[in-house]
């Protein structure tokens, strides 16, 4: 067994790393990271999905590519000019909605909003408001997370951070949660 993974790139996928790239954009999920979200993505059949931090559209594209054509996926970021590269690739499935938002203000404001699988690719949903999000989880939903080994794009002290939030998600009670050393280091959890 390698690291290599056995799925095809999304359709989208090429030009989306492409525009990736020449924006500038390094903060996008690895390869390995974003298979492993098409597979989760097709354990949820008619599901709705939510993914905080969209960037480009790159991991969106894969858990497009792993959705059934019953289920829906909002994506949120706070950057223009990133998620007009998602928008330029990925508007056409109308089981998308990208919305151009402040993680907070929106978490905020869709509190009773419930999903079956959160991707929380950015700071709300991670390390900010973490309850708040954990409590939009249906029982059975998957709650993902990557980027959890140290990276060197890293702020000092982001280290200690990732490490606060690994503790607080294993003391809760209301989670079964998997710690992967693999890809970026990446956490899996399912609501009980």
């Amino acid at each position: 067994m390698t690291q290599e993974i056995n799925n095809p790139l999304p359709s989208a996928y090429e030009a989306i790393d492409l525009a990736t790239k020449a924006s500038g954009f390094n903060m996008a999920s690895d390869i390995q990271t974003c298979s492993l979200l098409k597979t989760l993505a097709a354990s949820k059949p008619s599901g709705k999905f939510l993914e905080l931090g969209t960037g480009t559209g790159l991991s969106t594209s894969w858990i497009l590519s792993g959705m059934d054509r019953n289920s829906s996926l909002i994506s949120i970021d706070n950057d223009e000019k990133f998620l007009d590269i998602a928008d330029r690739y990925l508007s056409q499935d109308s089981r998308l909605a990208l919305v151009l938002a402040d993680g907070e203000e929106w978490v905020e404001n869709n509190l009773e909003m419930k999903f079956d699988y959160i991707f929380a690719d950015t700071w709300h949903g991670k390390y900010l408001l973490l309850d708040e999000v954990l409590e939009m989880l249906n029982k059975g939903g998957i709650y993902i997370i990557d980027d959890m080994m140290p990276q060197p794009n890293w702020p000092e002290g982001h280290d200690q951070k990732a490490k606060n939030l690994i503790k607080d998600l294993e003391a809760r009670k209301d989670l079964v949660l998997t710690k992967q050393v693999w890809a970026t280091g990446i956490v899996i959890a399912v609501k009980l």
